[in-house]
Formats: structure tokens, sequence, C-alpha cells
């Protein structure tokens, strides 16, 4: 594909019913051809058809070869990925004797080895074009341990100091890599039917989620971001 003539590719990984759609809908709407990733297709195939710049692709994030595979096939039929946003995620809660091993390694494959596995297959071709954004879609979990978070923060933890190591790594390179550490309830049916006590002003808007990653694949090299807070305004910290 002559990539002068081609639409910049988003690949969106981990595409569920608040963050993941609405960064789906925000980069669609900005013309780019937006690759969705996840585990089932249940909610992406809809997407995909509604959307005509969308497609769907079933993909495990913590099996190796599944990723590669799959930005492989992306690449193929759209082109190399431009920007990519990591949103998949898994929480495991309880304190570290509750938690069991096969419990805690999963919440570590998908927030850690999955980003991984992720970044590590679109950074050639954008080491090659000097150009790209790779975004992390992270949690306050990742800055401290709670007592019930053994395994979310250990995962989350990891996951984003492998973003900092990205950013040195190639950000000097041309490849932005940045963090945004969502600090409260995504605004998603789960969590609305969980906390249905709260005021709509306790939830973090996936809109407004999706405002910040397009801003950070705006901005210049000479301003560069790395780590941004998405945090309601009424929001204890």
């Amino acid at each position: 594909m002559n990539g002068r003539d081609r639409l910049p590719v988003c690949a969106i990984v981990g595409v569920g019913p608040g963050n993941g759609t609405a960064l789906v809908r925000r980069f669609a709407s900005e013309g780019y051809a937006v690759a969705m990733l996840a585990r089932t297709t249940a909610l992406t195939e809809p997407l995909a058809a509604e959307l005509p710049g969308a497609r769907s692709y079933p993909c495990d994030v913590t099996d190796a070869a599944a990723v590669q595979e799959t930005f492989a096939r992306v690449a193929r039929e759209l082109g190399a990925v431009d920007v990519l946003i990591y949103n998949a995620g898994k929480g495991v809660w309880g304190a570290a004797a509750d938690v069991s091993p096969e419990d805690f390694e999963e919440c570590w494959r998908v927030n850690g080895f999955g980003a991984f596995l992720a970044a590590r297959a679109v950074i050639p071709a954008m080491m090659s074009s000097a150009s790209g954004n790779i975004i992390f879609i992270g949690a306050t979990a990742s800055r401290r341990g709670a007592a019930r978070a053994a395994a979310f923060a250990s995962a989350k933890a990891g996951q984003r100091v492998l973003a900092e190591s990205l950013a040195r790594a190639y950000g000097p390179l041309g490849v932005h890599v940045s963090v945004i550490v969502v600090d409260g309830i995504v605004d998603e049916p789960l969590m609305r039917a969980r906390f249905s006590d709260k005021p709509d002003s306790f939830f973090v808007k996936p809109d407004d989620v999706s405002d910040i990653a397009m801003m950070l694949t705006r901005q210049r090299r000479s301003a560069w971001s790395f780590e941004l807070e998405a945090r309601p305004f009424g929001e204890a910290w």
C-alpha cells in the first residue's frame, strides 16, 4: 500500500463498552482507519459495520503469536500503525494472601505482557518512519499499592514503567510514548450499575478520555507529555 495514499492507522487494543468504544469513535471521526483488537468480536463487529473506517480483529493479547499475526494482518490490510492505544486491562482484587497465583499471573499478562507485545509489534515501522504515537491507558494503581490491589497495582506499575522505558528508548527516534492515568470510575454500563447511587459527575467520561488521547497525538515535538491524568473534578486524591 502506498503510504502517501492511505489513511493514518490507529490500532486500539482492548475495545470494550467504555474507553475503548469512545476511542474508536473519536479516531474514526478524525479520519483514521481504526483496527479494533479485542478478545471477542461481540462489540467490535457491530462497530465495524457502523464505522466504515473501522475493522474488527479478534486477538488474545496474552498470546505472543496471536499478537504478532494480528498486527501483521493489520499492516497488510490497513497499513503501518501510526497510533497504538493499549486499553486492554484486567482487574484482580484482594490482598496477596487472597489472590491465586493464576489470577496474579493473568493480571500481569493482560496489563503488562500484552502491552509489551503490542508495542513490540508496531515499534519497527514507527522507528523506520521516525514518527508515531503509543498511548497506554493506565490507572492510579500504577502509583500506589493499595491493600487489596496486590495483583492489579503490580501489573499496572509494570505497565507504566514499561511505557517509561519505551519513551526513553524510542522518543529520541521520533516515537511519542505516553500514559493516561485514569483516576476514577469509568462511565460504562457495568460501573453505572455497581455505583447506581453516585451522581453523573462521579464518573470519568470515556469521550473526555478520548479527547486526551487525541490531544497527545497532536503535541508538537518540542513539548511532548509523558503522563497525563484523567480525574473527575470531585475525586478525592
